[in-house]
This record gives structure tokens, sequence and C-alpha cells, in this order.
């Protein structure tokens, strides 16, 4: 399997160099929000097949919100979403535009061999 986490600031049209894992991993869940500076950040996992790490089709993606401080190294971390619907209305059209552009370049013949109902989840509308 081979998988890719794009983590973006909320209305960011470029992910941050963290991963969600990098970011996240060492953060303790926040019991209660009070005296935290949170920011909003949005999280796109794109799995698929792949060999020798790079992607041969892309199969799922699935996005998340959560919100850090990341000063305190606490925030909320909501469960992963998969359905097409919640996928467009989550991202940006500029977030949409860079992953489909990644993704393409990553690997134009997974992007080709990806379902076509794949594909429309990265569409500007």
């Amino acid at each position: 399997m081979w998988k890719q986490n794009f983590l973006f600031r909320y209305q960011d049209a470029v992910p941050l160099e963290q991963s969600e894992n990098e970011l996240f991993h060492d953060t303790e869940p926040a019991h209660d929000s009070a005296g935290l500076n949170l920011e909003k950040y949005i999280s796109v996992w794109v799995q698929g097949e792949g060999e020798e790490g790079a992607p041969t089709v892309y199969s799922n993606v699935y996005v998340r919100t959560a919100t850090l401080d990341a000063d305190k190294r606490a925030g909320f971390l909501q469960p992963l979403q998969g359905r097409s619907h919640q996928i467009k209305q989550m991202l940006t059209p500029d977030q949409k535009a860079y992953l489909r552009n990644w993704l393409t370049q990553a690997s134009p013949r997974a992007w080709e061999d990806a379902d076509e109902s794949f594909r429309a989840l990265f569409d500007a509308t």
C-alpha cells in the first residue's frame, strides 16, 4: 500500500512541510480549549497501490480537520471523512488544484489509472 499525507493550514493553498503524523504525533488531546491558541488544519490522506515507494494507482482519499496549539502541543483531531461530498466541501478550490497537480506530476500513470470518481474529487467545483 502506498500513502501520502498533505497537511494544510485551514485556508492555505500549499501544504506544510510536516505531515499530520509529524505535527500531531507528540501532542496530547486537549481536554479543554481554555487558554489554547488553536489554529485550524486540514489533513488529506491519499492512498493507493505502489512499488518501491512510488504510486502506481490512486484509490482512496480521506480528509479530516484538526485544531492545534503548536506551542502547547495540544489539540483536537477529528475522525477521517471518506465520502466524496464531504471531501469536496472540506477542501478549497486551491487545495484541490494543488493536490491534482501534485498527484498528476508524482505519477501520471497512477492518475490515469485511478477511477473517474477519484479524479473528480479534485475538480475545482
